[in-house]
């Protein structure tokens, strides 16, 4: 009789749990995979993937300190060769994998860019992009474009200031319209980032087809995934953007994989202004997306109200670009590479354990709820690193200077790194310059020519080797009014920075800066490597092709002819 009771207890728990699954899937019946998991873990090499999940032999005594991710390519395909968007910067990073677009038709170049057929905004960012006017109908003047912290009601707080909001969740209602750029062809309507982008995504792709949408990322701004479409940020079922760059708060009830509580400030010690200033707070800040996530899974909104689990989900990490990048001197801790093979340091080592584990959490949770056989899970980066051998680093301002700097007197207004309280020029590891007038290239090209060694210049684009790879400068009919005059890739290691408290950046063209992981795992796939060349926008029609959906519905992919990943 007790076995049978046991017997019925356990059909009844399988019943449950089978509904349940059935419940989150039943509106998505296009094929084997009906989620996909979406992971970006910004900054990780393809190199970091290798050595985590392998092993390095001082470190765990050889043994993989990424076992999770380990495991998930055991039955996955790992794409060695992987190569991010360029310029290589989180904004076009990303828009390039939901897209499958590069910047040339995507429009997407920089968080902090310009556009020569737009208006500054009505009031003055977070940042400092200087308001200006805008006259409907009228010839534009140009602009910096900001789509970042700047552009929240307030960017000091972790909810972006929007009204009403609970601690950490203020999403689209924390972006203040009076900081867009402006459209003067538009009435000069603010330019949400939706709009901002020229061509569709997968989440409107997948919205449209009936599917249930969600993204998490580090600014309100990142709304962006949703792509114009007539529903604007509509398209975006489930939006979670808590603001990486806010005054770091506890937070009540959150505690990271390991168990470790984030209800009081971790590294109160550390430059609390932003959560990326330490290797402990910044653990706390993503475990609120890792949150979201799982909630999603249990078929929640990120908030944990009733909802589907998401057709397309997920999000990013910031833990291993911080610990890639931050010298923390409030506690003399350096993150960071040992060497030119990737060996990390111990502060960037717990950062990659604490990825591993999130992702873990994330595995487990899938396969408590049934969804393991029909998700796929995809893990890549919107970014690189460089360098990753730190005897390569060069903060060139303290010896030398940049391509803005040399140029200041031929740059726009707002892209004169000479402007007081500007927001600035658009310079990392890369250097990207728009003149106030095009004429002057050639002039400017001979100027930073005969500078060569002074602003560590590495190789100079501009006319017609920018046109191989992107469109005209200059403005429509006969120009993109997005694309650079001249591009600035530095010599590896260099950065445009006098800064002492990093020690590495991103956005450049280099191997460290564009190599990235890019794993697709799933049961049901034979674990294999492709060391051909691919590019991370290949996610964008292969998640498509996945579910069952046409990649040919993406502009990008009928565009630029973008291929679904070799499988």
């Amino acid at each position: 009789m007790k076995k049978t009771s046991l017997l019925i207890l356990s059909m009844a728990v399988f019943a449950a749990a089978n509904a349940t699954a059935q419940s989150n899937e039943k509106d998505w019946h296009h094929g084997q995979i009906r989620h996909v998991l979406l992971i970006s873990v910004d900054g990780m090499h393809a190199v970091d993937f290798k050595n985590c999940s392998e092993g390095i032999s001082v470190i765990n005594n050889g043994a993989p300190y990424c076992p999770n991710l380990a495991a998930l390519a055991t039955t996955g395909i790992n794409y060695v060769g992987a190569s991010t968007s360029k310029p290589s910067d989180s904004f076009p990073g990303l828009m390039s994998i939901v897209t499958g677009a590069t910047p040339r038709t995507m429009g997407i170049y920089y968080d902090v860019a310009y556009d020569r057929s737009l208006d500054a905004p009505a009031k003055t960012t977070g940042n400092g992009l200087s308001s200006g006017p805008c006259t409907s109908g009228a010839a534009p003047t140009g602009t910096t474009t900001e789509y970042e912290e700047g552009i929240d009601l307030d960017q000091t707080k972790v909810n972006g200031g929007a009204s009403g909001a609970g601690l950490t969740d203020g999403g689209i209602a924390s972006i203040d319209p009076t900081r867009l750029v402006r459209d003067p062809k538009n009435g000069c309507a603010p330019v949400w980032p939706w709009n901002f982008v020229r061509t569709n995504t997968i989440f409107s792709v997948i919205h449209a087809a009936g599917g249930y949408t969600a993204w998490s990322d580090k600014h309100p701004a990142y709304s962006s995934v949703a792509g114009p479409n007539p529903l604007g940020a509509g398209a975006l079922d489930d939006f979670y953007a808590p603001e990486i760059n806010s005054n770091v708060v506890g937070l009540p009830g959150v505690s990271t994989p390991e168990g470790v509580s984030c209800a009081v400030v971790r590294d109160p010690g550390s430059d609390i202004t932003a959560w990326t200033n330490s290797f402990e707070n910044i653990q706390c800040y993503d475990t609120l997306k890792v949150n979201a996530i799982l909630n999603e899974i249990a078929g929640k909104t990120h908030d944990g109200k009733s909802a589907h689990t998401p057709t397309i989900f997920g999000m990013n990490f910031q833990a291993v670009s911080v610990g890639q990048k931050l010298v923390e001197s409030s506690n003399s801790t350096t993150g960071g590479y040992r060497d030119a093979a990737g060996t990390p340091t111990p502060a960037l080592l717990s950062e990659f354990q604490y990825i591993d584990d999130s992702i873990g959490e994330m595995i487990n949770a899938i396969k408590d709820n049934g969804l393991y056989e029909s998700t796929l899970i995809i893990i890549t980066a919107k970014h690189g690193q460089s360098p990753i051998d730190p005897k390569f680093y060069n903060p060139i301002l303290n010896t030398g200077t940049s391509p803005a700097t040399l140029l200041a007197s031929l740059l726009p207004t707002s892209e004169n790194p000479n402007t007081p309280g500007g927001i600035g020029p658009t310079e990392d590891d890369v250097s990207l310059l728009w003149l106030a007038n095009s004429a002057n290239t050639l002039g400017a090209v001979s100027t930073l020519e005969s500078n060569i060694t002074k602003a560590g210049i590495g190789q100079i684009f501009d006319a017609r080797s920018l046109a191989l790879n992107y469109n005209v400068p200059g403005l429509p009919p006969n120009g993109d009014p997005r694309t650079p005059d001249i591009i600035v890739t530095p010599n590896v290691g260099v950065v445009y920075t006098g800064s002492n408290k990093k020690l590495s950046e991103h956005g450049g063209f280099g191997h460290d800066d564009t190599n990235v992981i890019l794993l697709v795992s799933n049961p049901a796939i034979a674990p294999k490597t492709v060391y051909s060349g691919v590019g991370t926008n290949q996610v964008a029609p292969t998640i498509l092709d996945s579910l069952g959906l046409d990649p040919k519905s993406l502009d990008g992919v009928r565009l630029e002819g973008t291929a679904v990943l070799p499988r």
